[in-house]
């Protein structure tokens, strides 16, 4: 029967409709990337708005590390922070939570995102091979200028009188909320709401910079990210890498 079922059943939801227009485009990165260069464009002034200068970095931040990682959405909201000269938390401590690190890495004099192959969806994919995950997030595009303000201010900001989740990403905690880590509805909303704010472009207010992009959350990411490593490489090897997953499965699912 199910073999029967297979044979007509037709997707009616296309995963890929809200970002179509930057996949189309030559280079998808390179449109998407236009939504972060807009927010710094458009960064409030934090001397006389504070908070709203705080989500703002937050929203770059969530879009720069999601373009430059290709992360799942559990896997960047669950992301601890560890402070430039505090010490890392060890690989065997982070395996036991199942989470990743951003740390200041000395050997590397950059940012890097360590994450054990036990905090993936795909842990046993032959892509970790039991290692784990890890990045230097290069320094471009005002990145590190952003990430060492978020630290040192922004984040404080945003978390108030909360309790400190240790996430690098937190939410602005409110009175009937006193935790400031995301939960999964909560992070896709606040990806969803830098899109709708600075991604799509509004005709009347002559805001947003990319025509025809839909609402969405932070899964489109790594459509975006294989798509155009497809389009520069033609290797689903090359796009495999870049969101941590077996080249079969790009070639089933974001091979469009």
């Amino acid at each position: 029967r199910i073999k029967e079922i297979d044979r007509v059943a037709r997707i009616h939801r296309d995963p890929f409709e809200p970002v179509l227009t930057v996949l189309d485009a030559p280079s998808p990165v390179g449109e998407y990337r236009r939504i972060t260069e807009e927010i710094l464009r458009r960064m409030p002034d934090e001397n006389h708005h504070p908070r709203s200068a705080a989500e703002a970095v937050r929203a770059f931040l969530l879009l720069r590390i999601g373009l430059h990682t290709g992360l799942r959405q559990k896997n960047l909201r669950e992301l601890l922070l560890c402070k430039r000269g505090d010490l890392p938390t060890a690989e065997r401590r982070l395996e036991d939570m199942k989470r990743g690190e951003l740390r200041w890495s000395a050997r590397d004099q950059g940012w890097e995102i360590l994450i054990p192959a036990v905090a993936f969806k795909n842990a046993n994919s032959s892509f970790f091979g039991a290692k784990p995950f890890r990045l230097v997030l290069p320094d471009l595009g005002r990145l590190y200028e952003m990430i060492e303000a978020w630290v040192d201010r922004h984040r404080a900001r945003l978390i108030g009188s909360a309790a400190d989740s240790g996430t690098f990403f937190v939410k602005i905690a409110k009175m009937t909320s006193t935790n400031a880590a995301y939960s999964q509805n909560s992070f896709y909303e606040a990806w969803r709401t830098a899109i709708q704010r600075y991604g799509i472009y509004n005709p009347w207010t002559g805001k947003g910079v990319i025509a025809g992009l839909l609402p969405h959350g932070p899964h489109n990411v790594r459509d975006v990210l294989a798509t155009h490593i497809l389009k520069q490489t033609g290797s689903y090897e090359q796009a495999s890498y870049a969101i941590q997953d077996t080249p079969e499965m790009v070639a089933q699912h974001y091979g469009r």
